[in-house]
Parts: structure tokens; C-alpha cells; sequence
């Protein structure tokens, strides 16, 4: 399970810019003008070896209307999911009376809590740490997130106060851990229950039943799996009565404990961007996919159609997750989904011999060459695999920075024909081998040196 970093804050102090360096993403919008964030934005930090949860959160204030008591609430909710709360201050304001009003109540909640000072650029260092050292918190980095400096010494400060991730081992010898992800009311716990045979957990219409992600062993045709059925939902504070808000924390730390995540999509309602959200995170931490649209057998054929054209349109980032109609209600399609959860299980962990892997992109090579830049061939001399669950493919060449990002969708395309890879994305590092003359020069001979004396004499006379 991924620790949680909450970034609080009154605002405009920085908290988006410093979410963006961490996830190194632009999903925050960065803003001049105060209270842009309203509502808690989910990532993951992969800067360092133990990626951690990162969470964005609206700007904390003292006003009374509705909307501002409504994103406050937001932001105290994301101080208690958390496992450390990191305040941040603007350097350039000094120390504001709210600053000390929210330290005081983070510290009464008892979470262990680090202090950020931001847009430290231009101003004296020692300076601002004096003022700052008034709030009383033991922990304190001067950084400045718009020019990313001091983001690398933040994440090792971040990562030394964070608890482990925790370890989870597999419920059974060799059981598949699956993660059942969607949006509110799709038919996640439907699913489940229709996989275990038996109401295990409780499935309604109404959007949020699911609270705590249950974990759940399953043996199915003699093999085993973990099933995950996400918590998933949160309800929002003062904000709009009766709705529901979708927990992405649980949704991303069930991600990243399971070997394959389904995302199920209602085919009634399609795509949004709350999948969209999801399913990079899931691409980016490298694990199987399968996508089960739900509530196939209530469509007609038109509409069938209508839906697989919007989802072509929606889903083609990831056209290479299979994409299996199902009805969890009634049952049906069930045995193809866990199809498609053991072909991405065994794509994401196949091994690869270094001799297949070179004979592969030999023969894309020789299909279709890479364009010439300056007159000049990118050559590939070996592949060799540097990983599993995703595959990564070590690709050894000379000139192979030159090739165009087409080129390696080609290559990775070509791979996946190959290998039959589905299910799992594929990364492909290309490395060229150092130049042995690089930065040397010959020595000239004795003849060179007086020729060259004799050319510098002509050009001074003439």
C-alpha cells in the first residue's frame, strides 16, 4: 500500500506547481489567482525507487461562504487520509497569521507534519528560515517549485519520513491479485459477487456502498486469484448535497498492489475523464490491463456500435488492453474477462531470451528502416531484456537518439506482433555505445607542426 503525502496550504503558495514537480505531470492548474484547486487531486511520485501518493488540495481560508467552507473540508478530509501533511508557506509573503492557525490545528490532528517553504528564489535563505522557525516545526526545506529547485531534496526528506509500502504477499501459491477499478455505481461489487458465487459484498444502485477496499481470495477452475474491490467512494463536504466523490487514493494503492487491474466502464454511460485519470496512472505503473465494459446485453445493436465508437475514440492511448463486454449482473462474458486477466498476467511477466529479442527488431529493421538524419542510419546491434511486469526491452545501438517517436511506437508495435504481448504496456530504453575517440585528439607529427607554422606565416604576411 503507497503512503500518502497531503499538500496543504493557504492559497496561492505553490501546492499545484510543487504536485506537478512531484508527479511530473500538468494535471494542476497553475494559477496567479487564488483558489483555482477546489477539489483534491490524486497522483503518484515515481521520482525515487518507493513511489508515494501525492495529493493536491484547495487553498485553506477563513472565508464563510459556501464553497470555500465546502473545499476546507475537502482539504482537512485529505489531512486525515494522510500519512504525512507537508504545510506549505510562501516565502515571499513572510509568515501570515494563517499559516500558524493552520499549523496549530494540523498539529492538534496528530499527523506527523513537515513544513515546505516555496518561492524562496530571490530572497535570503537564512532569513526566511529564521521567520518560519516560529511555527515550531522540527522539519523545514526551502525550495522553489516554479524553477524546480530543491524538488529532488524534498522527495529524500519526504521519503524519510513516510512508512514503508507495504509488503503484500500472495494469498495462495502463485494467485493472481486483481483490481477491480470504475467509477461510481458501474457494477464493481456486482462483479465481485458474481465471480465468488455468492453475495459477498454488498451491491446497490446507489453510488458509494463500497466504503474500504476488501480484499477476497478466489479459486475459480483450479486456479487462484485475489480479488480487490475498491472503496472507491467519498462523500464531498457542503459542496453539492447528496454526491458522491470517487476516492482515487484507494483506487491507486489497490493499482499498484495488483498484477492486473480491471477498469470497468458502464457502456450506458461510456467514457470520462475520471477513467482517463486512472487508467494513466495504471500505464505508468506498469501494470496488466483489461478493460470490462459493463451492462452489454441491455444495448441494441445500434447502440453497440455507438458505444464501441466512442470508446475507440476514448481508449486509444491504451489500444493494447482488450476490451471484453460483460454483464455482471446476469453472468455473462465472465469466463472471457478472466481470459483476458491471464493473458495480460503472462504477457506482463514473460521472459525474453536475448537472441529472440535481437532477431525481432532485426527483421522490423530490415521491414522498415528509420529515416537518415544528416546523411546517417540509426543502427541497432542487440536487445536484451532489463525487466518484467512491464516487460522492458534494453535496446543497444549507435544513433538511436535520432529516431523519431513514430519510429519506437513502430518498434514497440512490432514487438507486441511478435511476442503476442496484451494486456501490458511495453517499455523500450534505447542506449548508443560510448565513442572510444570521443574528446581525443592525435598528437601531430613533427611534419604537421612545421606545415601548420608555415600556413600561419603566409596568412600574418598576406
Amino acid at each position: 500500500m503507497l503512503p500518502v503525502v497531503a499538500l496543504v496550504g493557504r492559497p496561492n503558495v505553490g501546492k499545484s506547481t510543487i504536485y506537478n514537480s512531484l508527479t511530473k505531470t500538468r494535471d494542476a492548474i497553475v494559477s496567479n489567482l487564488p483558489g483555482v484547486t477546489r477539489d483534491r487531486l490524486f497522483g503518484v511520485c515515481r521520482r525515487a525507487e518507493r513511489p508515494f501518493l501525492v495529493v493536491d488540495t484547495a487553498g485553506l481560508t477563513e472565508n464563510e461562504d459556501l464553497l470555500a467552507k465546502g473545499m476546507s473540508a475537502q482539504s482537512w478530509q485529505a489531512i486525515e487520509e494522510s500519512d504525512l501533511v507537508c504545510l506549505v508557506v510562501d516565502a515571499r509573503d513572510g509568515l501570515h497569521p494563517d499559516d500558524i492557525e493552520i499549523a496549530q490545528r494540523i498539529r492538534a490532528t496528530g499527523r506527523p507534519m513537515m513544513l515546505v517553504v516555496n518561492k524562496i528564489d530571490g530572497i535570503q535563505e537564512y532569513t526566511a528560515e529564521a521567520e518560519f522557525s516560529r511555527l515550531g516545526i522540527a522539519s523545514m526545506l526551502l525550495i522553489s517549485a516554479a524553477h524546480n529547485q530543491g524538488i529532488a531534496d524534498l522527495v529524500e526528506h519526504l521519503l524519510a519520513q513516510l512508512p514503508a509500502s507495504e509488503e503484500v504477499e500472495d494469498s495462495g501459491d502463485g494467485a493472481i491479485r486483481i483490481a477491480i477499478l470504475g467509477r461510481p455505481n458501474v457494477g464493481k461489487s456486482t462483479l465481485v459477487n458474481r465471480l465468488l458465487g455468492e453475495d459477498r459484498v454488498l451491491a446497490m444502485d446507489l453510488p458509494g456502498t463500497t466504503r474500504d477496499a476488501v480484499r477476497i481470495p478466489l479459486e475459480r477452475d483450479g486456479k487462484r486469484y485475489v480479488l480487490i474491490d475498491t472503496a472507491g467512494i467519498r462523500r464531498k463536504a457542503r459542496v453539492e448535497d447528496g454526491v458522491e466523490k470517487f476516492s482515487v487514493i484507494k483506487a491507486l494503492q489497490a493499482a499498484e498492489e495488483a498484477h492486473v487491474v480491471i477498469l470497468m466502464l458502464d457502456a450506458q454511460q461510456g467514457f470520462a475523464d475520471q477513467d482517463a485519470h486512472i487508467l494513466g496512472e495504471v500505464v505508468n505503473g506498469g501494470r496488466g490491463l483489461v478493460l470490462a465494459v459493463n451492462k452489454w446485453d441491455g444495448l441494441s445493436v445500434r447502440e453497440r456500435t455507438q458505444v464501441n465508437s466512442r470508446l475507440d475514440w476514448g481508449l486509444g492511448f491504451v489500444n493494447f488492453a482488450k476490451r471484453v463486454p460483460i454483464s455482471a449482473l446476469h453472468g455473462s462474458g465472465l469466463g472471457e474477462l478472466l481470459k483476458a486477466v491471464h493473458q495480460a498476467h503472462r504477457s506482463a511477466t514473460r521472459e525474453f531470451t536475448a537472441s529472440e529479442l535481437t532477431k525481432a527488431l532485426s527483421q522490423a529493421f530490415e521491414k522498415h528502416q528509420p529515416p537518415m538524419v544528416r546523411g546517417r542510419v540509426s543502427k541497432m546491434r542487440y536487445a536484451h531484456q532489463g525487466g518484467r511486469n512491464p516487460p522492458r526491452v534494453i535496446i543497444h545501438g549507435n544513433r538511436l537518439s535520432s529516431l523519431s517517436e513514430d519510429y519506437k511506437r513502430y518498434l514497440e508495435n512490432a514487438l507486441r506482433q511478435k511476442f503476442k504481448l496484451v494486456g501490458t504496456p511495453l517499455a523500450l530504453e534505447f542506449r548508443e555505445g560510448a565513442n572510444p575517440f570521443a574528446g581525443k585528439v592525435n598528437p601531430l607529427t613533427e611534419r604537421q607542426v612545421k606545415k601548420r607554422k608555415r600556413l600561419i606565416g603566409h596568412a600574418k604576411r598576406g
